[in-house]
């Protein structure tokens, strides 16, 4: 269902794509019209889109895996799917580069490349080495398009939690859970609303800066944010995480900086000058519970400095984006479940 955008101003009426209009666009016909030609509550829920040479084509949504025939119905054994060709492949991937794959040297290295409206492609194939370290992908055989969905209004639950109900300040927050379960459309609405402020919880909007190494927060295009991420937010497209907070804090003057999925020891450095400039910070880490953050040097030395004050476990419960936990950062203990009741039900299918 695609999306209809109403401007006062001059009168236009524009007609937005849905997320998965968004990506199907870039498909052979053959393909696109097997997947659009799937009901429509299938197509709002569908997350991945799975391209393996000479293997099934797969299509991944909440609850499971679906597989297709070549009539684009509903298979159950390998034998009867539609197997994905070479053709397709490279018909693909011409679409998401614009027939210039060798543009996109850097994302390549990575193993994936970033589409407007944030939806990621990542590759695989065979590695190019130089001096030991990836130079870029050739002979690609697999894609796996990940659709991104913003959800405003994903983050009104977990709000009044990392306010600080005293001051008004935000607390330092890090969201974690384990891959798939909405830690990325859930930060996208944090920032979107501290940016512009809410008046329910009497916070004006403050200034933010993104460095949105992989262009999934704000799914810029040309520089320019695709997604809402606020008003009063700074974005830095494909930066590096470390070295683009040092950026914003010395050129943006941000009150909060957020980022996505640190990982690196550069990262968590950055963090700790951020920390100390009396920014505060939201991110995303990759962790099923406190117990494997800990299990990480870098993490574990987060951790002891007593800086995150808030630790949110996202998971799928009960559907995508479920909050599981709330976790005191100064007591290491869950939030009392009668305090965040209302929180810990669900939030808004992501």
């Amino acid at each position: 269902m695609s999306h209809i955008v109403y401007s006062t101003d001059n009168c236009r009426v524009t007609i937005k794509p849905s997320p998965w209009q968004e990506v199907t666009n870039m498909l052979p016909a053959s393909i696109r019209s097997m997947i659009t030609g799937l009901p429509l509550n299938i197509l709002e829920r569908l997350e991945e889109i799975r391209l393996r040479q000479n293997r099934p084509l797969i299509l991944g949504l909440p609850d499971g895996d679906i597989l297709l025939d070549i009539n684009g119905k509903p298979a159950v054994a390998p034998r009867d799917c539609y197997l994905v060709t070479a053709d397709d492949i490279q018909r693909v991937t011409q679409s998401i580069s614009g027939c210039s794959l060798y543009a996109f040297g850097e994302e390549l290295k990575n193993g994936f490349i970033t589409l407007p409206g944030g939806h990621r492609v990542g590759l695989t194939g065979k590695t190019v080495l130089e001096n030991g370290r990836v130079r870029t992908l050739k002979y690609i055989t697999g894609l796996n398009i990940r659709i991104s969905r913003e959800v405003n209004g994903a983050a009104s639950p977990l709000l009044p939690f990392i306010i600080d109900k005293r001051t008004g300040s935000i607390l330092n927050t890090l969201l974690f859970s384990p891959p798939r379960c909405g830690k990325t459309t859930i930060l996208r609405d944090i920032i979107r609303q501290l940016s512009n402020g809410i008046p329910e919880l009497n916070f004006r909007g403050v200034v933010i800066g993104v460095v949105d190494e992989r262009s999934e927060l704000a799914g810029c295009f040309q520089g320019v944010p695709q997604r809402e991420v606020g008003i009063r937010t700074d974005v830095l497209d494909g930066c590096r995480k470390a070295e683009g907070m040092f950026m914003l804090l010395r050129s943006m003057a941000p009150r909060v900086i957020a980022t996505d999925e640190i990982g690196t020891d550069e990262d968590f450095a950055a963090l700790e000058g951020v920390f100390n400039a009396g920014v505060k910070v939201l991110t995303t880490v990759h962790a099923a519970s406190l117990e494997e953050l800990n299990q990480r040097p870098a993490l574990r030395n987060l951790l002891s400095m007593k800086v995150i004050e808030r630790f949110v476990l996202l998971g799928r419960s009960k559907n995508i984006g479920t909050i599981e936990e709330i976790i005191d950062g100064r007591t290491m203990l869950p939030l009392p479940a009668k305090e965040v009741e209302q929180c810990l039900k669900y939030l808004p299918a992501l």
